[in-house]
């Protein structure tokens, strides 16, 4: 049995592989150290006896001992689970590609000839949806900032490119100009549409830092790692962005978990 975590921000994920079988979990992130592995392990039923091998990425999971109860811990660069979690998850071998890791904040790895190249990251994520949320709308659980932004209109607090000028070269008028920008002049706005704009907002950001690294690479598509995409409204905007300059959002299951697996596969990579 081989074991996987993805330390992040936010939640820490786990996957286990006993006999090619793969079980996800995941937990509320902690402080990275034994005593949250042990933790783990004791909520999800798992003896170390009859764990061979641990892989750990992102955090501070560098800091952990190299050794768990005898069990030896490899350290996986994120940009490496990041690459890997891709290629598992999208079986895309040895091709060239462009991947967007976004969870609490989003990361962009591009990988060719073997290396997994980092191409830089925004602060923008799920992290900053839960923050505003939090603030503007008093929500920070991510299912319930997306039923709310589902049923909202982001119309009346963004303001779209047909609202203010004829044409801009080939953009659609329903584009936005400005994020929030309408709400100025507003003295109040429902939680609904508050939702929508902000959702939309991340997802318009991580989208054009999404097109201009495919454009940078000469790449046509965009794979996705990490929670974020997984909000609908969130996922529009990406995908309008990305349409901007003509290119493809690819979104396969389980991308949630793309860096764990990542991590999980680099193992299996160094023992073979």
């Amino acid at each position: 049995m081989n074991v996987a975590f993805d330390f992040g921000i936010t939640n820490t994920d786990v996957v286990v592989d006993c006999y090619s079988k793969k079980k996800f979990f995941t937990f509320p992130s902690q402080k990275i150290n034994e005593s949250f592995i042990e933790e783990i392990f004791e909520t999800i039923s798992i003896q170390h006896n009859e764990i061979k091998n641990i892989a750990v990425t992102g955090g501070k999971s560098s800091d952990l001992n190299d050794m768990y109860k005898n069990i030896k811990i490899t350290k996986v660069n994120e940009v490496d689970a990041i690459g890997y979690g891709a290629i598992e998850i999208y079986n895309l071998k040895d091709k060239p590609f462009v991947v967007i890791s976004s969870g609490t904040g989003t990361a962009c790895v591009y990988h060719n000839e073997g290396q997994f190249n980092h191409l830089g990251g925004i602060s923008v994520g799920g992290g900053t949806l839960q923050g505003l949320s939090k603030y503007l709308i008093g929500h920070k659980n991510p299912d319930e900032i997306e039923k709310l932004a589902i049923r909202g209109d982001r119309n009346k607090l963004d303001c779209l490119i047909g609202d203010v000028v004829n044409e801009i070269g080939s953009l659609h008028p329903e584009i936005t100009a400005s994020n929030f920008a309408k709400a100025k002049d507003l003295d109040s706005s429902s939680p609904e549409d508050i939702a929508a704009s902000i959702s939309n907002m991340v997802g318009e950001v991580i989208g054009t830092i999404s097109y201009l690294n495919a454009m940078l690479c000469n790449e046509t598509k965009v794979y996705f790692l990490g929670r974020s995409s997984l909000n609908t409204v969130i996922r529009t905007g990406i995908e309008d962005r990305l349409k901007l300059a003509n290119i493809a959002g690819v979104f396969e299951d389980k991308r949630e978990y793309g860096n764990v697996l990542g991590a999980l596969a680099y193992l299996k990579a160094k023992l073979t």
